[in-house]
């Protein structure tokens, strides 16, 4: 879609220069991917201390348990 915004030229410029970018909306394009990808990282801070986590949990004495149930299920 088609459209005009009022852009700083010489910083512009300097996205083109310092990420190889050819054209005006090359730098632009990947200046909103990375703005986008950016907000989508931060959004992972809000959740962080809302897990709840266990000290003492035993990934492995879980699946042996689990394992264990299965197997004696199909017996």
């Amino acid at each position: 879609m088609p459209t005009n915004l009022a852009l700083d030229d010489a910083l512009i410029r300097e996205a083109q220069l310092v990420g190889g970018h050819e054209t005006k909306k090359g730098a632009v394009t990947a200046a909103l991917e990375e703005y986008v990808q950016r907000r989508k990282q931060l959004e992972i801070f809000e959740v962080a201390g809302t897990v709840d986590y266990f000290d003492d949990y035993d990934i492995k004495a879980s699946r042996r348990s689990s394992l264990s149930r299965n197997h004696a299920a199909r017996s």
